[in-house]
Parts: structure tokens; sequence; C-alpha cells
């Protein structure tokens, strides 16, 4: 069995070809030596079928195993030729001369093209012999060159087998070439020939075929120099067009040094597959993987337009524009789909390939542009499918005509071909993206209609959630600012700044709350509040919480009475829950404080709050003792008030466990880090908060909800308030009017007094008619006039209808008709009436 390794070198390959009839056999083996490919030739050859050897291992053809040179160049992926003895579909031998080429891929694996010519001949022992001895492989043709340079004999070749050579060369599928040790070329096949658009004796004796003409010139050059050099073969990828196309092809190249019999190298031999499919797939699934990490960052409408117009750049397209619907950008409800007519779009993002400021634009970002029915963007959005148009199209160069500014940027930024995709997820027609070609030589594909369709599609997606987020954000915010108090209201007890810092950065609310609530006698109440979770459910809660809150303020109950109602509402809500959903269970705590400007006195309880701090004037901090009562929704278990002296000019810090709790530090630590804060002098509540949240807080956005509360305590001076003890006597009714009287006038509300003295006469002449013991007259001048009548007694009065004929039960309505507002609330003593009067203007 004759066989070598190589393949003609040098001048010797002159003699590749010749001329007659020819079988041809060929056939692709994978990686794994797997035949993957079948010709009509070689089952002309040996009688399979297709069907029969598609997949199967390409061994069991053999009936021999392989030359030892064929497995030395099978395993250093060389090529090789020769002679192996094949098994017939009748079971017979069969000798075949066989080129073996390694092909490698882009990702190393390498594949192999073998070949087998057999001449077709007149039936008889000749054809026969042909068939069976096939072609040997050829050392070279005789030259001085070759003869000095190999000595030894040279073996003499049958005729036939030189023709059969030159046909494998001449005839093969595959584009092949031969070129010298200065990359000259030396023969070239058909294929070749037609893919470079030149005959080989146009292309001889120049760096020609797969060296020119190609987008990776330089890296095909370097590798057959390398190859030259080494004597070992090279495998590159490379990029060319044929003769009269405009696509780029993609070809697998393999390199093959040709060598003498002393080992030489002599020339190269150049074969190359081409493998566009295979790379224009990949490359589409590369762009669309990109297209889904770039795009869909962020849940706003506008950037996901912008990484849909940025992504295709520039390998696909040479401009991309997003046009969307109105209602997309508001986060309204979605259109649904498909839609006819003219249709309005507005330009929210375009980019281009070549220029930073989109000249080939014909709409502004921002603006409005209406597309008639014929339009590629109104076409596409009817059908709901990519449309590919051009200048070909009479309906693309209509709308060119109808637009004037369209028609004024075809002169220098005309397209010759432009893709309308539509932007239509769950059903809902969104807008239109635009992909047009100016600069690229080919024009787009229907593989890239394709394309173009499955990045709308997922940009579509990204668009409607980035819209449904909109629309729930704006639900949310609306929610989360009904729930929260607007603005502080205004009173006299303390000077309030507050801060507030949702976790939830989807939908920015969450569970925590605030609240300063304006209690009778000049008194407030502040409040901070924590519901468990984050998100919109704890906002609602929280709202269902704030307004029992503000609701059982109203009443004027003491804090631990107030804790004890909310943790009843808490135990009501969890009851009347039914949201399946894990986590969602209702909890939360609260700290609750009153505090009075006139006695300078700070009553609080909480239940399972942290306590709140107080800084004195001088600086001092201290973490108030209040008695840590269970969270809300526990019951059954009490909670306890602490009551502090408060100098004038403190600060009240309360807060939520967001602000000092994180992985890092542990609550504990977090009041110590707090105190140190609250330490240092500020020249503001609102610098107090500033710098509270930038020392404890170590991102902007907290891993839970913060609330912060900082409130500095005022007093009433004594000249604001006058007080009477008087014996609960009906003489004295006239005594107590006289004195509210006089300190009216000494206050210079002399408007006021008719109503004060009506109001001093109910309530005065009712505490003596139900109550026993002294009782006492308070008036306090602050923002509004209050009158306040105490009494030993724990009963409420309450507003009744009086009939025609009752002598008394018109007291009260007519304090209700002649005042601002009033009320009732228990005192350690008993229980007080008061009735507010608005102060005359300045």
């Amino acid at each position: 069995m004759d066989d070598t390794r190589g393949a003609p070198s040098g001048a010797a390959a002159a003699g590749f070809l010749g001329g007659g009839g020819v079988k041809w056999a060929t056939t692709e083996l994978d990686a794994n030596g797997l035949v993957a490919r079948w010709s009509e030739g070689a089952e002309w050859l040996l009688g399979y079928p297709a069907a029969h050897i598609v997949g199967h291992p390409a061994a069991e053809l053999l009936l021999s195993g392989l030359p030892e040179s064929a497995r030395h160049a099978l395993a250093d992926q060389e090529t090789w030729s020769g002679t192996v003895t094949a098994r017939y579909r009748d079971g017979g031998p069969r000798e075949v001369g066989v080129l073996a080429c390694p092909l490698r891929d882009s990702d190393g694996t390498t594949r192999w093209l073998l070949t087998a010519a057999t001449p077709v001949l007149s039936p008889g022992p000749d054809r026969a012999s042909a068939v069976r001895t096939g072609p040997r492989p050829v050392p070279g043709e005789a030259s001085p060159e070759r003869d000095a340079a190999a000595p030894g004999p040279r073996r003499s070749r049958p005729a036939h087998d030189e023709t059969v050579t030159e046909w494998a060369f001449t005839q093969q599928a595959f584009p092949m070439a031969i070129h010298d040790l200065d990359l000259r070329l030396l023969r070239a096949n058909d294929v070749l020939c037609r893919i470079d658009g030149r005959t080989e004796d146009e292309m001889r004796g120049e760096p020609s075929g797969f060296l020119t003409g190609n987008r990776a010139n330089a890296q095909v050059e370097a590798a057959m120099r390398r190859a030259l050099r080494t004597g070992k073969p090279e495998h590159v990828q490379t990029f060319r067009r044929a003769a009269g196309e405009a696509r780029e092809r993609a070809w697998a190249v393999s390199l093959s040094p040709l060598k003498d019999q002393d080992g030489r190298v002599r020339a190269l031999a150049v074969a190359a597959l081409e493998i566009s499919e295979q790379y224009w797939a990949r490359e589409s699934l590369a762009l669309l993987n990109e297209a889904s990490m770039r795009i869909g960052t962020t849940l706003d409408v506008t950037r996901t337009a912008q990484e849909l117009a940025g992504t295709p750049l520039p390998h696909f397209a040479d401009f991309v524009s997003v046009d969307l619907l109105d209602s997309v950008l508001r986060g309204d409800e979605p259109t649904p789909g498909p839609v006819s007519g003219d249709i309005r779009l507005r330009r929210v993002a375009h980019e281009s390939a070549h220029s930073n400021d989109s000249p080939e634009a014909a709409v502004g970002i921002g603006d409005v542009d209406i597309y008639p029915e014929f339009s590629p963007p109104a076409r596409c959005l009817a059908t709901a499918r990519a449309v590919l148009t051009g200048p070909w199209d009479t309906e693309y160069t209509d709308w060119m005509a109808h637009d004037p500014k369209r028609e004024a940027k075809r002169g220098d930024y005309g397209v010759h071909s432009l893709i309308a995709a539509p932007l239509v997820a769950r059903g809902n027609v969104l807008g239109a993206a635009l992909f047009s070609r100016r600069l690229h030589l080919a024009t787009f594909t229907e593989d890239d209609l394709l394309l173009a369709e499955q990045l709308a599609t997922r940009a579509a997606v990204c668009i409607d959630n980035a819209r449904r987020y909109t629309r729930e954000r704006g639900t949310a915010v609306t929610l989360q600012r009904s729930l929260l108090p607007r603005g502080l209201p205004p009173q006299s007890a303390v000077e309030v700044a507050t801060r507030y810092l949702p976790a939830d950065s989807q939908y920015g609310v969450g569970g925590d709350w605030f609240d300063v609530i304006p209690l009778a006698g000049s008194r407030v109440a502040l409040v901070v509040g924590d519901v468990v979770g984050h998100g919109i459910h704890a906002s609602a809660t929280m709202g269902r919480l704030r307004t029992a809150v503000r609701t059982l303020a109203d009443i004027d109950l003491p804090p631990d009475e107030l804790l004890t109602h909310l943790d009843d509402v808490v135990i009501r809500l969890a009851s009347e829950s039914t949201d399946p959903e894990p986590g969602h269970d209702i909890g939360a705590s609260c700290l609750y404080a009153i505090y009075d400007p006139v006695s300078r006195r700070l009553c609080a309880a909480r239940a399972g709050h942290p306590p709140p701090a107080l800084t004195t004037p001088d600086g001092t901090v201290d973490i108030l003792d209040v008695p840590a009562g269970p969270t809300l929704g526990l019951g059954d278990l009490p909670f306890e008030c602490a009551e502090f002296d408060v100098q004038e000019g403190s600060t009240l810090v309360l807060y939520t466990d967001g602000l000092i709790e994180s992985r890092e530090r542990d609550v504990g630590a977090g009041i110590e880090e707090l105190r140190e804060v609250l330490a240092r002098p500020s020249p503001s509540l609102e610098a107090t908060c500033d710098t509270v949240l930038r020392t404890l807080l170590s991102t902007p956005r907290p891993t839970d909800d913060v609330a912060l509360l900082v409130a500095r305590t005022r007093v009433l001076d004594a000249a604001q308030v006058a007080t009477w003890e008087l014996p609960a006597e009906p003489a004295l009714v006239g005594r107590a009017r006289d004195r509210a009287t006089a300190q009216l006038a000494a206050w210079g509300l002399e408007e006021l007094t008719f109503t004060t003295e009506l109001v001093v006469s109910e309530l005065f002449t009712n505490a003596i008619l139900h109550a026993e013991g002294p009782v006492q007259l308070r008036l306090i001048r602050d923002r509004t006039l209050i009158c306040e009548v105490s009494d030993t007694s724990t009963t409420a009065p309450h507003l009744r209808r009086a009939r025609v004929f009752d002598e008394g039960g018109r007291g009260l309505l007519l304090v209700a008709q002649l005042t601002q507002r009033w009320g009732t609330r228990q005192v350690p003593t008993g229980k007080a009436i008061w009735a507010e009067q608005a102060l005359p203007a300045a």
C-alpha cells in the first residue's frame, strides 16, 4: 500500500490538472470521527446511501486499519493522501485513493474533509482497475531543483494517477490554492477562481486568493508565514466577499505545509470551507445575548428605549430609532394590538453608528410624528410583524415623498434597506423600532428581518415592564403621599424636622411613618411607627394604623391607653387579612409621646420600639428610659407610660430601627453611635437630620425603612396662661366670668369677651352641677384662645338635642356653635372640658 503525508509542492503543482470525466466522492467527518456529510459521488463509489452512513463512525467503512502514516497525520492534524481498503456495500474490498484535509473551526475543534476521485470509464476491466486502484500520492514533478534537493531514486507513477490527482484539485467543491514560500499563488482551483473573479493565470505569481480581499488579511498572512516557518498546519477564520456579492462570507481556512521527501517545506496548501451560515447564526445569538444583558437594566421607559437603539450598532445597522405611544410614557393603560390607520408616535431614542448627533434623524428626540398608513412603522403595527423595505418598495418611496423632512434627508442620508419592527408585548402595542442601513454594503435579508423582530420582541417586554412599573409606582407614590403628612400642622409646642427613607427602591414606599398631632391645651403628640415588611403592602397597613392613631389621639387618650387600643386594631387587621402570600403577616411597633409646653412635661409609651433620645441645651444626650412594651399585635400585655421634665430648647429624637440596626452592627451599638452624633453641635434641626442619616447609614438606599423625627421643645410664657381654682359653688360663676373678662382685657382680646363669658358660664355651671370638689378655670393665649374647665368627675359630657320645653341641654350646643372646636380629655384629677376660639386679626 503506497501512501505519503503531504502533497505536491512548489513548481510540481503544475502537473495536478488534466481533463476527462470524473465521479467525485466527498465526505466530511466531525471531531468525533462520525460522518457528517456524504455526497452522491461517495454513494456511487461505495454503494451506501447517505441515510445509512451519516452519523456513523467512518471507521466502519474500512476493511483494514489505517496506514501508520495516516495515523500520524491524524494525530498531528496534517494533510494526508494515500490508498485505503474500503468496504463496498456488498461486503467486498475496494482500494480507494483518499486525500484528507483537516478543517479547524473557530471553537478549536477539527473536522476532516475526505476526497476521492474515480474516473468515469466505459464498463470493463479498465474501469474496475481505475476504480479499485484510485489515485496515489504524488510526491511532485521532475525538476532540477527538486532532483538536486531530493537524492535517491524517484519512483515512477501511472499516468492516470497524475490525471486523477489533477481532477481532485481542480474540480474540488471547496476553494483550494497552493502558494510558494513567498506566498505567491502557484495554483488555484475553479471554485477559488469564481470567488476571486479572476482566472488562475491572472492570480498566479501574486499574493492573491485568500490573502487579499479579506477583513482579516493580516491574520491570514501571519498564519501562512507561521505554517511555513514551523511546518505545522494552521487554521484561521476569515471573511471575504465573492465576486459580484455585497454580503461577506465567513470561511474556515486550513493551511497545510507541503514537504518534500526530506521533510523540507516547499509550498503551502490552502483549503477553505464556507461557514457563513454557522457564523451568522452565532453572530445573531451573540447579538441577542448582548441585548438580553444591555436592554432592560432599569425600569425606566426612556432608558430602555435608548438601550434598544444602541445595542445593534454598528454591526447590524447604521441607524436605529425607537418611537413609542404617549400612553406608554405616561404609564397609562396599554393599547391592544394590532392597530391600523395613521398612527401618532413620539421619538424616544435614536442612535447613529457614525455620528453622535445622529444627522440621519428626521424627527428630534421628544418630537411627535404621525406615520401614514402606508409607512413602514404603521404597516408593521397593523400586521404585528416586522417589515423589510427600501427604495425598491413603492410604499417606501411614497412615504419619503409624503414627508418633506425625510425627503430632504434622503439625498445625503438615504438608506438602501430598512426594517420596521413592532414593539408589542403581552398583546399590547407600545411603538415601533426602525433599523436602517446606509453604509453597510449588504442589504437586510430575511434572516436579518427575523433577528430584528426578535430584538424588538425582547425590548418590548422590557419597555412594557417599565411602563407597568411607571403606572404602579405612580399609584404607590400617590398612596404614600396620602398616608404620610404632606406638611406639619401649625403648633407652638415644638419645632420639628423629619426624614423618611423607604427601603423599597422599586416603589419608593415603605411601612415606617411619623406624625405630629396638635392636642388640646397647646400640647402636641409625636408619633413614630414601623410596620413589618416593605413595599405597598406595608405602606397600606401603615396608612390604616396612622389613621387609627390619629383617631385615638383625637379623643385625647394617654399614651399607654392609646397603644392598648392600637394593639387591638392590629390584632383585628391580622384576623381580617386574607393575603395568602408568605411574609405578609401584620405586625408593628410604635412610640407615642405627648409634650405639654405649659407644664414642660413629656409623657411617652412604646410598643416594641427603640427608645427616644433627648439632648439638653448643654449638649447632654440621654436615652430616655421608657418601659419597653410588647410589639403591637400580640395582645393581653400591658403598656406603661413614663414622664419626664424637659428643659426649654431640648431636642427630642424619635426614629425607627432601620436607622440604628444593620448587618454591621446591632441595636445597642447603633444607639451609642446615635448618641455620639447628637452630642455634636448642630446649626439647625435640618442639619441634625442630615448628619444623623449620613453617619448612621452606610448607603444612600437603606436595607430597612427609616423614619426620623427631631423636635426642639418650646414653652409657653407664664404671661400666656391664667389659672384660677374656685370652689364648686353656683354663686362663683359670676366671679369666674369677671376674672376671665379681666384677663382678656389684659391680653387685648376684648372682642372675644361675649363669647368667652358664655363659654365660661356654661362650662363652669356644668362642673358645679355634675361634679364635686374644686373647679379649675384656665385660659391659654396661644395660636387660639383656649378656655378650659377641669373638675373631679370622670364622666364625659355629650351633645344632645333639647326639646322645646326643656329647661336645660342647650349649653354645649351653644358652645359648639360659637367656638372653633371643643372637646374633653381625661386628667389625673378627673376630666377637663375645653373650647377654642380664633384670635382676632391683628
